[in-house]
């Protein structure tokens, strides 16, 4: 590896009988757009590498990508957290872009203009992006993902207090790094997963790439995690799976329910009709109530807010079956997206305001609202009922 300097946001590696220009960019930087577009001129490289998958790859190809999203499919598919988290980051990014006029993005579609241009190669060096969320979103706990929807929320204000020279300087690595200390402080599983694999990922991928000349472009987030990969053996195969889930997740997603539907059979055979009728009062309103409660801090439509309060004291009892699923279903339904909500949906996000505006991203924080809800309730209800039961204990 021939490197002068790690701040530097262009380096020259070398693996095997291959050279490589490794390319740091800012992802909402004119700079960094100029930068690509100069390289892949002054190098004429045979590949050029970029920072994409495949999805996220055909999503800039074809622009009308999101009028063909199954709604539906997706709350089916229990990713409906996962797709409001991605749309959320995809937000905050825009808003950025929109303040420094410039697509978010930009850069990587320099990159494969400037590629067609000279003749080269496009490799794709990303991991599948759905891989990635899922891997995420799976070692999270419940109230981590809460925490991270809510930060993600949250940086709408922080969009607004960024300019374009602060945004230059995240390409400084000193910057760039004490960003990531933080992020894996607080959250571990975030940093590992989207950013620690990714960049073994991303340095397998761009190594092995066709050619004898290649330019790679990436965020300058994931530089110094390349340099570090660069030279180390890289299991892509195992990167490229689910992990599988957790065996404490699991036993607690039964014990819990098998716990409540026995405190409840205990009230009704120890205390009576009162002491038990008193216990399941407590977790039918607790439960129904603050799921109702979540769905109507998402706007939902009003049948989706009794289906939500009916819903959420059964599927909290049922491993199987979430509240906001249903309520996601319901709102679907009574509400059901139409091309125009789809059209919209990538200005929509820009804003706090679209987000409930928009039919589409709705649904999704009633899914997440009223699976909130429920889960609050489920730690509000207990206590209640155990109050309740101890004068027949």
């Amino acid at each position: 590896m021939d490197s002068k300097n790690n701040r530097d946001p262009i380096q020259r590696l070398t693996y095997e009988d291959k050279e490589i220009i490794l390319v740091g960019t800012a992802h909402v930087s004119q700079q960094s757009v100029d930068l690509v577009k100069n390289i892949i001129e002054a190098e004429q490289p045979d590949t050029v590498s970029v920072e994409l998958c495949e999805g996220r790859y055909q999503n800039i190809r074809q622009q009308d990508s999101w009028r063909n999203m199954d709604i539906v499919k997706v709350i089916k598919e229990k990713k409906a957290f996962l797709l409001l988290s991605n749309l959320i980051l995809a937000a905050f990014q825009k808003r950025i872009a929109a303040k420094l006029e410039i697509r978010p993005g930009q850069e990587m579609i320099q990159a494969m203009e400037s590629a067609d241009a000279a003749g080269a190669a496009i490799h794709l060096a990303d991991r599948d992006v759905r891989v990635t969320l899922a891997r995420t979103w799976r070692q999270m706990g419940w109230w981590s993902r809460l925490k991270l929807i809510f930060q993600l929320i949250l940086s709408f204000g922080d969009a607004d207090q960024i300019d374009a020279e602060e945004v230059e300087r995240l390409k400084q690595q000193d910057v760039l790094e004490s960003i990531l200390a933080e992020v894996g402080r607080s959250m571990p599983a975030v940093r590992t997963t989207l950013i620690d694999e990714r960049d073994q990922y991303l340095a397998a991928k761009i190594r092995t790439a066709p050619g004898t000349k290649i330019v790679a472009v990436v965020g300058a987030g994931h530089m110094p995690g390349i340099l570090r990969y660069w030279n180390q053996p890289v299991a892509l195969a195992q990167l490229e799976t689910m992990p599988s889930k957790g065996r404490t997740g699991s036993v607690l997603k039964w014990l819990i329910p098998m716990v409540i539907i026995a405190a409840l059979i205990f009230g009704f055979f120890k205390g009576g009709a009162a002491v038990g009728g008193g216990m399941l009062l407590w977790w039918v309103g607790a439960n129904g109530l603050l799921a109702g409660l979540g769905a109507l801090l998402a706007w939902a439509h009003p049948l989706t807010v009794v289906s939500s309060i009916l819903a959420a004291p059964l599927t909290s009892l049922n491993p199987m079956i979430a509240a906001g699923w249903v309520s996601g279903l319901v709102e679907a339904l009574s509400r059901k997206p139409q091309v125009m909500d789809f059209e919209r949906l990538q200005e929509d996000i820009q804003s706090l305001k679209g987000f409930w505006r928009n039919k589409v991203t709705r649904i999704l924080l009633v899914v997440a609202f009223t699976n909130m809800g429920s889960a609050v309730g489920t730690f509000v209800a207990f206590p209640m009922m155990m109050k309740a039961l101890y004068p027949a204990i």
